[in-house]
């Protein structure tokens, strides 16, 4: 009896919704505790080191669910796939924020940045307006999806090759 192939693609949506709720869970308690506006990054560069181990371990896991067989190109799509989905579902979350739970977060965040950006003394009045134009733009909630996703979607693809390249086996009497 033949085994049924895993494929890549519905694998890695276990792994893209964890990761997923994982920002999710970071970006909640960064706006409960007020980090978010008081300009913490900390949290968030936990995500930077969850993210790799999330893809790697997805890898991992589908090569041994695989009979121990995996191929750079299952190893990319997973890494993609896992990305793209948590981007996926963070972005749904961040416009459910944004327009529904804090309409005018996005304005105080301006405010601070504003704020924190006239504190620096260098800064002259039109350099500070276009550092502004350059925050509103990226604030703009459909415009960070979009490069959200699109970030998620690269660190995916490079870890999936770094995993890929790491751990590739493929089936040599196929």
């Amino acid at each position: 009896m033949e085994e049924q192939k895993l494929s890549p693609g519905k694998f890695a949506i276990n792994y893209g919704i964890i990761l997923g709720v994982i920002m999710i869970l970071i970006s909640v308690v960064m706006y409960v505790t007020g980090m978010t506006l008081e300009g913490k990054q900390w949290p968030i560069y936990l995500f930077y080191l969850i993210f790799p181990i999330t893809v790697i371990y997805a890898i991992s896991q589908f090569k041994k669910r695989n009979a121990n067989l995996l191929t750079l190109g299952e190893s990319i799509k997973l890494g993609v796939i896992v990305g793209v989905i948590s981007a996926l579902l963070f972005c749904a979350y961040y416009l459910i924020f944004m327009y529904v739970i804090d309409p005018g977060f996005n304005a105080q965040v301006l405010d601070v940045t504003r704020d924190k950006l006239m504190e620096n003394s260098s800064v002259t009045e039109e350099m500070l307006e276009q550092q502004m134009k350059m925050v509103e733009m990226f604030s703009s909630p459909f415009i960070f999806t979009a490069f959200w996703t699109a970030m998620s979607a690269f660190f995916g693809l490079l870890y999936g090759l770094i995993g890929g390249l790491v751990m590739k086996k493929e089936n040599t009497h196929a």
